[in-house]
């Protein structure tokens, strides 16, 4: 069952895009793998006008009895039929750096702290409606530390319908709606700034609550060379909402973001 895979965070990070180019599930009948190198241009960070390129890498392996390693998502398990899917796996969040260091973070958010990445419980199920794929994406991501305003426990949804546009000579190209939603300990983490935050950086105190985060499209192109390589593409879009959008972080509330990949499947 094919469909756009779902972003680990809001953040358009480059993990989002091994998950969005060339996320067709392997068949399952045999041991499988793929290898993914390519480049993304997208914002620094979540809100961002600054802009990076960067390289992408990824692999992943599916083994016939559902099992799979995952280089983006992590350690799981699939089920995947034609009426329904369904995946759990255990993997590492997304992060944030407040200083600009490579192609990540940003000297913008000096003061702010960095989040750092954590381990990430997910699930994610899929059911076809027509051509046209429903999704439903679900992460848990544990506490770091005692910090409240980098180190919390939080949760984040992301809910998508996905159909193809075009499939013929010239590759497959996938259209996909979705939106994505956050609990408080989310919303606060990645777009709050407390009193505490306020003291050490350049942006006002922002109080954040649940809700939801963000709506976003994404357009997947790809297109099969032979049997073992092929070239993807993908424009993502997103336009944070609510406190997400009001966070004094947030320089631009449209968010956008390309990558290509060569993609090797064996």
């Amino acid at each position: 069952m094919s469909s756009l895979s779902n972003c680990k965070c809001l953040c358009l990070s480059l993990t989002s895009f091994g998950l969005l180019i060339g996320a067709e599930p392997l068949p399952a009948d045999d041991w499988h793998a793929r290898v993914q190198a390519g480049i993304a241009h997208l914002p620094r960070y979540s809100g961002s006008d600054e802009r990076v390129s960067a390289p992408l890498l990824g692999v992943q392996i599916t083994s016939p009895y559902g099992l799979f390693l995952d280089s983006d998502k992590g350690l799981g398990w699939a089920f995947d039929e034609d009426d329904f899917g369904l995946s759990l796996y255990v993997g590492a969040s997304d992060g944030r750096k407040d200083r600009k260091s490579q192609f990540h973070g940003s000297d913008a958010l000096n003061g702010m702290g960095s989040i750092q990445s954590r381990p990430v419980f997910g699930l994610e199920a899929t059911y076809p409606l027509g051509e046209a794929i429903l999704g439903a994406t679900f992460e848990h991501a544990l506490k770091k530390d005692d910090d409240p305003d980098t180190g919390s426990a939080y949760n984040h949804l992301k809910l998508s319908i996905s159909a193809p546009l075009y499939k013929g000579a010239y590759g497959e190209l996938l259209g996909s709606l979705n939106s994505q939603f956050g609990d408080g300990n989310y919303v606060r983490t990645w777009y709050g700034v407390s009193a505490k935050q306020a003291s050490h950086s350049q942006f006002r105190a922002h109080d954040t609550h649940a809700g939801l985060v963000s709506r976003g499209a994404d357009l997947s192109w790809s297109l099969p060379i032979n049997e073992q390589w092929s070239v993807s593409t993908v424009l993502a879009l997103q336009y944070l909402n609510g406190d997400a959008a009001d966070s004094p972080l947030v320089e631009r509330r449209w968010q956008t973001a390309a990558a290509g990949q060569v993609v090797y499947t064996f």
